[in-house]
């Protein structure tokens, strides 16, 4: 067997990892790990950081309020449809050729958004950000894996996680001031000064990785791969929107998805290099972690999800103060994402991640208590243990998923969990807040039928008023409303509270193996 050097000890060389000869000492290995970082912290936080600026690009641009939503979808959509190629670009090209690049593109497509002169040429734009992006978040995780040793991925995993975490939190607020402070194409042109450094920084600092196996690339089962994820993005987007299957589009995108994904399995499993390795899926912890993944990435992002909306039209918060009220979610995760990579080499990951489940559970159930009469510090505790939950869970899970994978499957292993995990999201996040609509459609049914003048309730708590007045029944009606849709957001909460807790006993099937 061969071995190579790092510091005082010899470990033992894989002839087929795709990592340089020897870890890099440890402060290139810093410096490695913040450029990469910067990049893939940019993806994230332009998945939000857009959302509080949309009422001003529609002023902008002229666009429909329903037009202005593909400024968010494009975005999504083609991130999701490029991230598996990312895999097999990694592979044929270089992880570091691919990484710079893929910087480079994003930054100049940001360029390219903020100076976007029409409704179409911002659409266009976001597109080719969103294929820059596609993989920063997946090749992010392969290198730091790789320039890591194995006893330091706990480690390495929670600066990753923390990353990935912080920056759909700080998307809303960043871009609420920005909005407030200059105007909504400041949100675009804060990527131009950190692209620049990243590039300049991954050039000087990150080796080359050696190049796998790449076979050629399977066209035909990337394309039908791409049709199944886009059509899907698109139905779950657009689905509330449209009602649902109420909708002749929602079914067409339904069926193209359906009959996409089906034909991209059969190709896989009958063609002879097809383009998912499907022995990734064959590791079980990589393929239970994923389902993990899949569920927690919508936890996190459906409560996010739930929250500003529920902040800036129930309470009538402004923009800046909903970023605000949510961002101890990520000082939590801040405070404890150190704390729980040091305890990664300490105790069985398993353990930890019951213990996040149990702490993301008890927020949930700190949410589902909220009330129009709260103020902002019960959102702030309830976030803030949520975001410490999520340290619990992130950092444990990403470690296990790759802990017994091969290394010449990492590139492709990233790409994949970084898909599952964000249609996961996409997913949780359009279920609850259909579900919440729904349920709050519900609730006002059931309020509207106790608002008479025979209700005693009614004669205690507004002894004066007039159901003969056409301006107290449109107030009436409002703040029906309101409290339906309170009520509906407090009983999703407590739903995620319930899944927290029944997906706990999932750990039993991950393997853990101390290395």
């Amino acid at each position: 067997m061969r071995f190579r050097r790092h510091g005082l000890h010899l470990l033992p060389f894989d002839p087929m990892e795709p990592t340089m000869h020897a870890y890099p000492p440890d402060g290139q290995r810093r410096l490695i790990t913040v450029f990469t970082l910067a990049g893939a912290f940019m993806t994230q936080l332009d998945a939000t950081i857009a959302n509080v600026a949309l009422p001003h690009m529609q002023a902008s641009t002229a666009a429909s309020s329903e037009q202005i939503t593909w400024v968010l979808t494009s975005y999504i959509i083609t991130t999701a449809i490029f991230t598996p190629l990312s895999g097999w670009l990694a592979s044929r090209f270089g992880r570091k050729r691919l990484y710079v690049a893929s910087v480079a593109a994003f930054t100049v497509a940001s360029m390219l958004c903020g100076v976007a002169g029409n409704f179409e040429q911002l659409v266009l734009f976001r597109i080719l950000q969103g294929i820059g992006g596609a993989a920063l978040l997946p090749m992010s995780q392969a290198i730091l894996l790789d320039i890591n040793p194995p006893h330091r991925h706990g480690s390495a995993m929670a600066t990753w996680g923390f990353g990935v975490i912080i920056g759909p939190i700080c998307g809303p607020l960043l871009g609420g001031w920005l909005t407030a402070a200059f105007n909504w194409r400041w949100v675009f042109f804060i990527n131009l000064p950190c692209g620049l450094i990243v590039v300049l920084g991954l050039l000087a600092f990150l080796p080359a990785f050696e190049d796998e196996n790449a076979p050629e690339l399977d066209l035909p089962g990337f394309l039908m791969l791409a049709t199944a994820i886009g059509a899907f993005q698109l139905m779950l987007d657009r689905g509330q929107l449209l009602d649902w299957f109420e909708s002749r589009e929602i079914w067409f995108e339904a069926l193209l998805a359906a009959t996409a994904f089906y034909m991209f399995v059969v190709h896989t499993l009958t063609t002879e290099r097809p383009f998912v390795n499907l022995s990734i899926f064959r590791d079980r912890n990589f393929a239970v972690g994923s389902v993990f993944g899949f569920f927690l990435g919508g936890l996190m992002y459906s409560v996010m999800a739930l929250t500003a909306p529920m902040l800036a039209d129930l309470m009538h918060y402004p923009a800046v103060l909903v970023g605000m009220a949510m961002a101890p979610r990520g000082v939590g995760t801040l405070i404890m994402m150190p704390i729980v990579g040091h305890l990664m080499s300490r105790s069985d990951p398993r353990v930890l991640i019951v213990v996040g489940m149990v702490v993301c559970g008890l927020s949930t159930a700190m949410m589902s208590g909220f009330s129009l009469q709260m103020d902002a510090w019960a959102v702030e505790l309830a976030g803030f243990v949520q975001g410490v939950g999520a340290a619990f869970l992130f950092v444990p899970v990403t470690t296990v998923i790759f802990a017994t994978i091969p290394p010449h499957l990492r590139n492709q292993g990233t790409a994949m969990n970084s898909l599952i995990r964000a249609l996961g999201g996409s997913v949780w996040i359009s279920a609850m807040q259909s579900l919440t609509i729904r349920n709050a459609a519900s609730v006002q049914s059931r309020l509207v039928e106790s608002a008479r003048p025979d209700n005693p309730a009614m004669a205690l708590h507004w002894p004066d008023f007039d159901f003969s007045s056409a301006q107290a029944m449109i107030g009436l009606n409002g703040e029906v409303f309101r409290q339906a849709m309170m009520v509906s957001y407090t009983d999703s909460f407590w739903l995620l509270y319930v899944i927290s807790f029944a997906l706990a006993p999932m750990v039993v099937l991950l393997r853990f193996r101390r290395t």
